[in-house]
């Protein structure tokens, strides 16, 4: 029976305050899902793994390690999508998952920061004044935005402001925090499949346990 979900995210760097500052951004982010889950007694964990490949080896022995959990991978698309997730992932970095459902498996398309411009109202907050936000692509589909233009893009509206150019880490952690999930989840079509998924499980692992 699974008890637990733990998901394992691309990002974060190679150190333990990088990892550090990403995970809280992101247990922000799903912070009303992690509240449901804990509310109901089920463990829930984010675990931050650096390289996307170092995500990837932490998702397919978790399924070795910890049996009674909803293992979940969640890393950059890198490209458009136009096959199902586990496909795509196959043919980009020749990844065989040791689960091929692909509620397992999911995708900020093309990167994360597509979710960080889905809110230019928490960016321009976040940056305050000299933030350029004409350059910011204004797609109501941020999943359409190619990755080259994603960073490019938050860097060239953010380098006049006090915060200074877009940091990878340490702005996105911070804007993980404060961006409105509707927002991201209206915007990124994988978005919305990732809270989709988590909340039928967490339902799924609820009714479990009342009809053991």
């Amino acid at each position: 029976m699974v008890t637990e979900i733990r998901i394992y995210i691309e990002g974060g760097g190679d150190g333990k305050n990088s990892k550090s500052l990403l995970h809280q951004g992101f247990s922000n982010f799903f912070k009303d899902l992690k509240a449901i889950a804990r509310s109901n007694q089920i463990k829930w964990d984010i675990i931050m793994c650096g390289s996307r490949n170092n995500a990837f080896r932490d998702f397919r022995n978790a399924f070795k390690t910890y049996p009674s959990a909803f293992i979940v991978l969640l890393v950059d698309s890198e490209a458009p999508i136009n096959k199902p997730p586990w496909e795509h992932l196959k043919l980009r970095d020749n990844w065989d998952s040791p689960n091929p459902d692909n509620t397992h498996c999911h995708l900020m398309v093309q990167s994360m920061e597509a979710w960080l411009i889905a809110d230019i109202e928490a960016l321009k907050k976040y940056y305050g004044q000299g933030f350029k936000e004409k350059t910011i692509p204004t797609n109501l589909n941020v999943e359409k935005i190619s990755k080259d233009s994603l960073e490019p893009s938050l860097k060239a509206a953010s380098c006049n402001t006090t915060k200074g150019e877009y940091r990878k880490i340490q702005d996105a952690a911070k804007l993980l925090e404060m961006i409105d999930v509707a927002k991201g989840r209206k915007a990124s079509y994988y978005c919305d499949r990732l809270f989709i998924t988590l909340t039928q499980k967490i339902t799924e692992i609820v009714e479990n346990k009342q009809n053991p």
